[in-house]
């Protein structure tokens, strides 16, 4: 998520706007993008952050930024249902998502870290806190093959982890694996920065992201080595959600209203942007997860009463199918 004023950037491919509206999706050409509404979250001021796929089954979860309410989606249910009310074990707000492959959900609190939910009960099996009283944002998490937990702080620039070994305790306290505000461009003092987060699938390496210097990251995951990858053509601005496929990386452009897809290279130092495109109808994407060659984005509305804006937003709050890109 971003609290940055709204900056010009030039856009690649900017397309005309899809209205929202559920419709049957007809076959998509490879130029074309479509964006539709795939679930609807019900409430006035939902306001959503995060999403989740389960890798057990064709359930997605989103988390709301406003009160902390997680919804479940399920294929053939227009509407989500909500699966934690809102203030459950005392959470303010629900960013970034992941459910694992024992089926736990993990939910991100901004405001405090990390709380842990067996999906089938929906009880609280862990939970994890940011120490002390300072500033703090934790935003998003990644989940490596062997099962362990990374998790982003936006304002301390840090990526905290959360081992096997430590989920098996129950909790406890969030302590940095790597401390990334030596390797960031200058930026503000209050200036959000590490933001999206995730894991190569052979568990090598991580990429995460700095919305506000527009660049990615690799953290070697066997000696902890941080190193810049190298871009070209474009930058990761505003970027915010990734989701990383077969070689390919997918990244929302949250007050761009745009996402972007980069073929990574086989050693993940350097990363080339094939395609970019924008459109209103996104409605300030925040994250995204793809299943079944469909990207599920999270359409925030921040700027629509929400975070980064006042007005009234939309209603109902949706997910968004995008396919094409």
């Amino acid at each position: 998520m971003n609290f940055l004023r709204r900056s010009v950037t030039v856009l690649a491919l900017v397309l005309p706007s899809v209205s929202p509206a559920p419709a049957a999706v007809a076959a998509v050409r490879p130029d074309e993008v479509r964006i539709t509404a795939a679930y609807a979250l019900p409430g006035p001021r939902v306001h959503p952050e995060g999403i989740a796929a389960d890798p057990r089954g064709p359930a997605l979860y989103a988390g709301s930024f406003a009160d902390g309410t997680v919804y479940r989606m399920t294929p053939g249910r227009r509407t989500a249902e909500v699966f934690l009310p809102a203030g459950t074990d005392g959470r303010r707000t629900a960013n970034g998502l992941k459910v694992d492959r024992a089926g736990r959900l993990w939910v991100t609190d901004s405001s405090s870290g990390v709380i842990v939910y067996d999906t089938r009960s929906r009880r609280a099996l862990a939970r994890f806190t940011v120490p002390g009283d300072g500033g703090r944002f934790v935003n998003d998490l990644a989940l490596a093959p062997d099962g362990t937990a990374y998790l982003t702080d936006s304002v301390r620039a840090v990526v905290y982890r959360v081992t096997a070994r430590d989920l098996a305790k129950g909790g406890g306290a969030l302590v940095p694996y790597r401390d990334l505000r030596g390797a960031l461009e200058p930026h503000a003092p209050d200036a959000f920065t590490l933001n999206g987060i995730v894991a190569d699938p052979a568990g090598r390496y991580l990429l995460t992201v700095d919305m506000t210097g527009g660049d990615l990251y690799r953290i070697d995951l066997a000696g902890g080595a941080v190193r810049k990858v190298v871009l070209h053509g474009g930058d990761m601005l505003h970027a915010d959600g990734l989701e990383l496929r077969g070689g390919r990386l997918w990244v929302v452009h949250n007050v761009d209203n745009a996402i972007s897809r980069w073929r990574v290279a086989p050693d993940a130092r350097s990363a080339r942007r094939e395609r970019r495109v924008a459109d209103g109808a996104l409605g300030l994407p925040t994250t995204l997860v793809r299943e079944r060659g469909v990207l599920y984005v999270v359409r925030s509305q921040f700027d629509r009463g929400g975070p980064l804006g006042s007005g009234v937003p939309e209603t109902p709050f949706t997910i968004a199918a995008v396919r094409g890109i």
